[in-house]
């Protein structure tokens, strides 16, 4: 079978087009959402409004057998919301970081230092949340790392 320099460029061509579509379907059912959000004020409601939001995105994403990571992250006034005696979502929490796979609660360094020094106390946070130097920065760091941000 002979075949022309055209006919060998087309199936080259072709080869190539299918392993790269190949490539974009493993990479799109590889995929990991990464969803990061911000609570910086002491409400109630805008804290559950992330935990529902966290859910709603882990209960989603599963029933599509995709991997879903979400990190609610607190500052300011918004770490009352993770504090063990100041948090009124203290059961909530529990619920569902004991439930839900995928979602981590960190809260701000530089906040907790500076309500520990006006407080004159150290202060304890609910089990289970994490500590970052600073929760401006994590949100900025975790945005520059491809995390999408979920405004609460």
């Amino acid at each position: 079978m002979v075949v022309s320099r055209r006919g060998v460029s087309g199936i080259a061509a072709l080869v190539a087009g299918l392993a790269v579509t190949r490539a974009k379907a493993a990479e799109t059912a590889a995929k990991t959402h990464r969803v990061a959000m911000q609570v910086s004020t002491n409400d109630a409601g805008v804290f559950d409004l992330a935990l529902s939001n966290a859910v709603n995105l882990a209960r989603e994403y599963g029933e599509a057998a995709e991997e879903v990571e979400v990190e609610i992250v607190a500052y300011g006034p918004g770490l009352h919301m993770v504090r063990a005696d100041t948090s009124p979502a203290k059961a909530r929490i529990h619920s569902v970081t004991e439930s839900v796979p995928g979602i981590v609660l960190s809260a701000c360094g530089n906040t907790i230092a500076a309500m520990e020094h006006a407080e004159g106390r150290k202060l304890e946070l609910l089990p289970g949340v994490g500590v970052v130097r600073a929760g401006a920065v994590r949100l900025v760091a975790l945005q520059e790392a491809g995390w999408s941000y979920l405004r609460v």
